[in-house]
């Protein structure tokens, strides 16, 4: 219900936009926020209220038997990605509000088992998810946001943590996406890991130094999508920057369609893989490996190992592990990691516009190294 009534009030943002004479079009691979509502709603009700076998969990299989939908007309709206048609808002909201009912005296009847749940719990991460997604595309509007401004952090020293053996992973009770699946040992040599995210104050200074002016930081792929990216906005920072010159008093953003002035101490948002991969090189040092951001937040989480404002990118390709077992739930979704092995970087941690219930330390989220729509930072580790 709490998810539920976040997706209501982001919609009536953008509802409220339109009404205002906003056209929301289609950006940087979001579909329209109504289409985007009902397909929760949508999808909810083909693994929940529709499928006899939601006991199984996640080996529920997709082309199994289903009920009927509530609507009519969700499938041909809903089922398929990219479908041409879809309905009025005012009754995307109507059938959110059946398909909730349904699904909540579907609940109060499921056997309180890992397995009976397992399908409730990620349609939850799922809507969870789909809230960020719509807070991104605000953004990308400028529409007021329901999130305030990342933290201020103190100057910490960077941590030194020694060589361990560490379990990798989400256990096997409880809720996990398939990419978080199974847990397995790893050996991780030392490694010195920042205490906290790159700041707005530490990447102005590689800026400043001609950061994108020169190839020599740049992975060659990078630099070609920074040529690309500098031929309709001149790209000179990331996204949402407005201004970034030590000179001209620091960073202005835009925020909700407003020029807002940020600390120089709030961690760098919004930025792509290949822009934090550049500021490593630039500063003679790497990206971490997922596991070593893992080890680092459990181990010293609370002693200046400061976490949860942006979405970190790590030097890891996404990959899956021994063991990998495909979410049938999810396939054809934005959290579906098979179309992109290999090509996305893993993401970790949690941001601003992270549901509190996401936020967990082996949280594993993944984007293509172009990708900058979410409340992306970095920290990087010593060569």
């Amino acid at each position: 219900m709490d998810a539920r009534n976040c997706t209501l009030q982001l919609l009536a943002r953008f509802e409220e936009a339109v009404g205002a004479g906003l056209s929301i079009p289609r950006v940087d691979h979001f579909d329209p926020p109504e289409r985007v509502a009902g397909h929760i709603a949508w999808l909810a009700e083909w693994w929940l209220g529709r499928n006899p076998q939601r006991g199984l969990g996640f080996r529920s299989p997709a082309d199994g038997p289903r009920l009927p939908s509530l609507h009519r007309q969700a499938d041909s709206w809903f089922r398929h990605v990219g479908a041409e048609h879809w309905p009025e808002l005012g009754e995307v909201r109507g059938y959110m509000l059946v398909q909730l009912e349904s699904t909540l005296e579907i609940l109060e009847r499921a056997e309180e088992t890992d397995d009976g749940l397992y399908l409730f719990r990620a349609m939850l991460h799922y809507e969870d998810f789909i809230a960020e997604q719509l807070v991104a595309q605000a953004r990308a509007l400028g529409l007021s946001l329901p999130v305030g401004s990342a933290a201020e952090y103190a100057a910490a020293e960077p941590l030194n943590l020694p060589a361990t053996r560490w379990l990798l992973g989400a256990p096997a009770n409880g809720f996990a996406l398939a990419i978080e699946r199974p847990q397995w040992q790893v050996n991780i040599l030392p490694f010195e890991i920042d205490a906290q995210p790159v700041n707005w104050s530490q990447f102005v200074e590689f800026v400043d130094d001609g950061g994108y002016d020169r190839s020599d930081w740049w992975h060659p792929q990078g630099w070609e999508w920074l040529r690309q990216a500098s031929i309709p906005d001149g790209r000179r920072g990331p996204r949402h920057v407005e201004q970034i010159r030590a000179a001209a008093g620091g960073v202005v953003i835009n925020w909700s369609g407003r020029s807002v002035r940020v600390s120089g101490s709030q961690p760098v948002t919004h930025i792509t893989w290949w822009e934090a991969d550049a500021w490593a090189r630039w500063a003679g040092r790497r990206l971490p490996l997922e596991m070593e951001w893992e080890v680092a937040v459990h181990q010293r989480q609370g002693r200046s190992m400061r976490w949860g404002d942006v979405l970190e990118w790590t030097s890891t390709r996404l990959r899956p592990w021994d063991g990998y077992e495909r979410d049938n739930w999810a396939v054809g979704t934005a959290l579906d990691p098979q179309p992109h092995w290999e090509m996305a970087r893993v993401l970790r941690g949690g941001s601003i516009s992270t549901r509190g219930r996401m936020k967990h330390k082996r949280s594993r989220r993944f984007a293509l190294p172009d990708r900058d729509e979410a409340f992306t930072g970095f920290r990087t580790c010593a060569l």
